[in-house]
């Protein structure tokens, strides 16, 4: 029957069976190419060979991390197959630059920075320390990029040449630490934040009673944003031979300098020695052809960070393994309670690896990498029970501090035998917080009411739409200084130092780590090999291999990761690495700020976190 003898219900329909029979061609196409994308990324994996004689070339992605955050499945199959490449592991890189430096093959370090977002100021002293282990072997560290942020010239100071395009800049600006308060919003929204805490320092909760920075905050948070700041610049300084303070004057001065050289930020980075060269791409990469070794073609030979680490591991392979283990547990990110994916810490999750190694005799130490600025006050305390039956099997712990470790995460560090941070690692904020929301007036206002019986007087004591009772604001303020006694104890007792001694210096106080080794908080300054060199002193043992044990996926999740895998080593050698958009990722990004609501879930809503640690 042809449209001409149908009518016009008929017509409705076959255009619906058209549109039905093309979403089901598209579907089959799509599954069909998903199945040739899983097939080619099984072959994708073949290492390309190491060159004879070359550079490293050294290419750090998105933000510097101790530990890379979860991908969920969903995400990896629709949304950003490359959201692996927006995180970068210190430690790799950092086994990639000390192997590097007593590898034969490798004549040359090039730096390129310009995919690198950002690293906390330890972070980068880490991998400071392994360039300048680098440096001693004479072999030459070239930077190049289109600019440099402050985190990505940090580590191009180390370079003996440094290569800017001429159509970039160097901006150096300073550490701050700024937030938003909402005190005036909350008021007009009639919301009632009932704050309970302890340690006149603590001041997580000011955002939300206030309009403004306190004086106490301003002042403690001023000190720590200048060690560090001084720290960083006075780095450089060294590195490029500038004058003492010189880079303070850049930043202070940056309106005046930039208009005495025309706006033209590359030629400005020239004139005050922060970099070595104005250079094109084009000049950049014949540079790097004169400069190292190269094939027929005259381009130089080079291999990136991943491809060299898994030869490294893969010639390990054949290399008989030690009998004993020391376990480096990361703890990264704020501590919520029960399971969390990486990224953040669970309290369950964290502790079921702790007990896992219990059941694991050539376990002989433990290290705890800790890059946390606390949370949860009941979970950090599922970790620290964890880590205490560690102790009792007397398994030596040891504490290695990242960019922070700071309120709950200086509580999950009060086990261990010995703690080690970076000198600008922020810690302490020993201090305890609880905030209750109640918006009865919000309430009124729609013309919505609470009323009822209770039993007793505080039936209704956490009904947040009902005043909040002086008995349960008693209760609340209680508890928090009943927390914040413990917190005091424990690390008296960790740290074999009087309570006294150590309420001086809580408060909610955060220390950079070299203060913190003055006030007895930690015990020496190093990175993470040298707490792993300690774990290993103390465990007596000198012949041992380091593993890092995480949490187990689940069949699902191992079989979709690596059906992602593979579909993004396909795109990757297809040339297709930016196949899938970044748009959630914006989205994601936007919807961040709600994302912070999310921190209140211990079961007693009391927390122990630090929320001007992320400088």
């Amino acid at each position: 029957m042809t449209d001409k003898k149908r009518g016009p219900i008929g017509k409705i329909f076959g255009f619906l069976g058209k549109i039905v029979k093309a979403i089901r061609t598209l579907i089959s196409v799509v599954f069909v190419g998903f199945f040739i994308l899983i097939i080619a990324g099984m072959f994708a994996d073949d290492l390309r060979p190491l060159p004879e004689k070359g550079a490293l070339y050294l290419a750090p992605s998105g933000i510097l991390v101790d530990q890379l955050s979860y991908v969920y499945p969903a995400d990896q199959l629709l949304a950003d197959q490359s959201a692996q490449d927006s995180e970068t592991l210190v430690r790799d890189i950092i086994e990639a630059i000390d192997r590097a430096r007593l590898d034969h093959r490798i004549t040359h370090l090039v730096l390129d920075t310009d995919y690198m977002e950002a690293g906390g100021v330890a972070k980068l002293d880490e991998i400071s320390s392994a360039l300048m282990r680098f440096k001693e072997t004479d072999k030459p560290i070239f930077a190049v990029a289109d600019n440099y942020n402050q985190s990505q010239y940090f580590l191009a100071a180390h370079a003996d040449n440094i290569l800017l395009n001429p159509m970039g800049s160097v901006m150096i600006t300073g550490f701050g630490a700024y937030g938003s308060y909402y005190r005036d919003a909350l008021d007009k929204l009639k919301i009632k934040i009932h704050i309970f805490r302890a340690g006149e320092y603590k001041n997580a909760v000011e955002p939300f009673s206030r309009n403004n920075m306190s004086s106490e905050a301003k002042q403690q948070v001023a000190d720590i944003v200048d060690r560090l700041w001084h720290s960083f610049s006075s780095r450089i300084e060294r590195l490029r031979q500038l004058d003492k303070g010189s880079i303070h004057d850049l930043a202070n001065n940056l309106h005046i300098k930039f208009r005495g050289v025309e706006g033209d930020a590359a030629l400005l980075a020239k004139r005050e020695g922060l970099v070595d060269q104005l250079a094109s791409r084009h000049q950049m990469r014949n540079f790097l052809n004169e400069q190292i070794p190269s094939d027929v073609n005259g381009e130089f030979l080079a291999t990136d960070m991943h491809t060299y680490l898994s030869h490294i591991r893969l010639e390990q392979g054949g290399i008989a393994q030690a009998s004993d283990k020391i376990a480096v547990v990361v703890a990264k990110g704020t501590i919520f309670d029960g399971e969390q994916p990486e990224g953040n810490i669970g309290g369950d999750t964290l502790a079921t690896i702790i007990n896992n190694l219990e059941y694991d005799p050539q376990v002989k130490a433990l290290v705890l990498r800790v890059d946390s600025p606390g949370g949860s006050a009941f979970a950090s305390e599922i970790i620290r029970d964890a880590l205490h039956n560690i102790a009792e099997l007397e398994i030596p712990i040891v504490v290695s501090m990242g960019s922070y470790a700071a309120s709950g995460g200086y509580w999950i560090s009060t086990e261990a035998d010995k703690i080690l941070a970076m000198p600008t690692t922020i810690t302490g904020s020993i201090g305890v917080y609880s905030m209750v929301p109640t918006v009865e007036d919000s309430l009124a206002s729609l013309g919505i009411y609470s009323d009822g019986v209770g039993s007793t007087d505080i039936a209704g004591i956490m009904h947040l739409d009902r005043p909040m009772s002086d008995q349960a604001k008693s209760i609340m303020q209680t508890g928090v200084d009943s927390l914040y006694s413990r917190f005091i104890n424990l690390v008296a007792d960790s740290r074999q130092q009087p309570a006294q001694a150590i309420e001086k210096i809580a408060g909610g106080r955060i220390w950079t780590g070299e203060q913190a080794v003055e006030l007895g908080l930690i015990d020496q300054l190093g990175d993470l090999d040298q707490a792993i060199q300690s774990a290993a002193e103390l465990a007596e043992i000198s012949d041992y291999e380091v593993i890092y044990p995480s949490r187990l996926l689940t069949p699902y999740e191992q079989f979709v990761q690596e059906i992602s895998n593979n579909i993004s080593g396909s795109l990757l050698s297809l040339g297709l690495g930016d196949w899938l958009s970044a748009d959630i990722g914006l989205v994601k990004s936007i919807l961040n700020p709600l994302t912070y609501l999310s921190k209140f879930n211990d079961p007693r809503n009391f927390y122990m976190h630090c929320e001007n640690c992320p400088l």
